[in-house]
């Protein structure tokens, strides 16, 4: 340990010895450096700080009705994007930095000193953010940082709103394509089932109940043709075993009530009603006073129906019997000839339904082949048409209340930004740091000095005590002669001395001229200004 401080020792009085080379570094590397640090221009910083309030009273309100969208996130996406070139050139314009730049290289130069030296950094875990940046002149950072607070507003505002608007938009453009297929599907439905529609009898339990209830039909009108059949041949073997009595009675049935017309059910069906009717209503009722007269029409219709039968049958006696005047025939035979005609109308009638659900039954049986092809087609169509509504329905929800939530947007803002600090000019500089800069320029010229000073102690060493010659030599040093004050040694040694102090000691009066014009600028600047403009 010993020995290694000697050696210390011995460094520092080489340096000693050789400080010429201090003072040469120093004037080499301080005065120009402090000057070239005094010549560095002012730059003023200018901020902003601004509270992002997220804190809407409608969004609990709202909440279930709206497509709720995450405000913290859509701000810290807006944060990450800020600095984006986009953002950067709209900045450049609204500062007019871009009539600056007479080239692209330029403009591009411009863009990414403004993105190196914007910051925008948030504070703490409220939504407080700080918008600062550095220019050499005030009125320009004041610029930039209003130009990069509006971008960010406007950015996050515009935002919602356009994501509102693309909403809109693909909602309406889906909702069209669905509008367009649904209609094709219905159209294609409704097509089917026209062309179908004998065989789709969804609402009597399906094909083959409908085929089940032709058969029905079918039987029982073959069953009510059978009968009729049996009461036109029985009225046909009455007739026949009645003969026309002729003379016995007058030129005219005295009752005729006995005779059958086409009219008799039509008009007891109307009686029925008049009865029902005037069970509720009084006989000035319109709908009472209607049905009578619909009954007085059909009661005139069927007197002249029996006027004419009578006339008929008393024309036809005067022609087969010319000498009777006055001819009658039998009223039984009459009524038995009536309604033969009645039972052949009525056979006739039921032959021909027979015969139309007969035709109705094989078409359905030849149907029965060709039913699973059909009933499977409809499933298909149901079920698309289906799928397709019930989409369309959903996208119609989800319109309603993506206009509900851009309603909600445009009458009320979810985001609310709220100006803590406006950007300002700045008055005094706040760079650059002179005063670092001064320090850690001296203690380079220093740092260079002592080490040159002990690099040429080391390529030319100068023995300086009798331990450092004991230890280069290996010799032992038995005693020391010290130099004659005639030399002069001791003098020369004080004039370097001197000079070493003197020297730095107009090196630490310079820095303090330095340091002393940029610490009082009222005082020494301005008259310095004064006087030479």
């Amino acid at each position: 340990m010993q020995e290694l401080l000697e050696q210390i020792v011995d460094y520092l009085k080489g340096i000693w010895i050789k400080r010429r080379y201090i003072i040469i570094a120093t004037w080499a590397i301080c005065p120009l450096g402090w000057y070239f640090v005094a010549q560095m221009p002012n730059v003023y910083e200018s901020s902003a700080r601004v509270y992002v309030d997220t804190q809407s009273l409608l969004r609990p309100l709202l909440r279930g009705l709206t497509v709720e969208t995450n405000p913290n996130t859509q701000i810290q996406l807006m944060v990450r994007t800020l600095l984006s070139r986009p953002n950067l050139e709209r900045i450049s314009r609204m500062t007019d930095l871009d009539v600056q730049a007479a080239t692209t290289e330029e403009y591009d130069k411009i863009i990414d000193e403004l993105k190196k030296d914007i910051k925008f950094s948030p504070q703490g875990r409220e939504n407080i953010f700080t918008i600062s940046i550095e220019n050499k002149d005030a009125e320009v950072a004041k610029n930039i940082v209003q130009a990069t607070l509006t971008v960010f507003i406007e950015n996050t505002l515009g935002e919602t709103r356009s994501d509102s608007d693309e909403a809109q938009k693909f909602l309406n453009t889906q909702l069209r394509d669905y509008e367009n297929r649904l209609i094709a599907a219905e159209t294609r439905l409704t097509n089917f089932k026209q062309k179908y529609g004998d065989v789709l009898l969804s609402n009597n339990g399906g094909f083959y109940a409908a085929l089940k209830q032709e058969q029905t039909k079918l039987e029982t009108a073959q069953l009510q043709l059978a009968e009729a059949k049996t009461r036109l041949d029985s009225a046909k073997a009455q007739l026949a075993g009645e003969e026309p009595v002729f003379g016995l009675f007058s030129s005219r049935v005295q009752s005729n009530s006995s005779v059958t017309t086409t009219y008799d059910s039509r008009i007891q069906q109307l009686e029925q009603s008049m009865d029902s009717l005037l069970l509720r209503y009084t006989e000035n009722h319109p709908e009472v006073r209607e049905l009578q007269r619909r009954l007085e029409e059909l009661t005139t219709l069927r007197t002249k129906e029996i006027e004419e039968y009578y006339a008929s049958v008393q024309s036809s006696a005067n022609e087969d019997n010319t000498s009777i005047t006055s001819v009658d025939k039998n009223p039984v035979y009459q009524e038995l000839k009536i309604q033969a005609n009645q039972y052949e109308n009525e056979v006739a009638s039921l032959t021909v339904r027979v015969n139309n659900f007969k035709t109705r039954v094989t078409e359905l049986e030849n149907k029965v082949h060709s039913l699973p092809e059909i009933e499977a087609e409809l499933t298909a169509l149901n079920r698309g048409y289906s799928i397709t509504k019930a989409k369309y329905e959903e996208l119609l929800a989800r319109k309603e209340t993506a206009q509900l939530a851009q309603q909600a947007d445009e009458t009320t803002d979810k985001i609310q930004f709220r100006v803590i600090d406006p950007p300002r000019a700045a008055i005094q500089p706040s760079g650059p740091p002179r005063f670092i800069f001064f320090a850690g320029i001296t203690i380079l010229g220093i740092g260079v000095g002592i080490g040159l000073s002990l690099l040429m102690s080391q390529i030319s060493p100068v023995v300086t005590s009798s331990q450092q010659m004991a230890r280069v030599t290996g010799i032992p040093v038995f005693g020391t002669v010290s130099a004659n004050e005639n030399l002069g040694l001791h003098n020369w040694h004080k004039k370097k001395t001197a000079l070493f102090m003197v020297s730095n000691l107009i090196l630490l009066v310079i820095l303090m001229l330095f340091i002393s014009y940029f610490a009082f600028p009222d005082a020494i600047q301005t008259p310095l200004k004064g006087v030479f403009g």
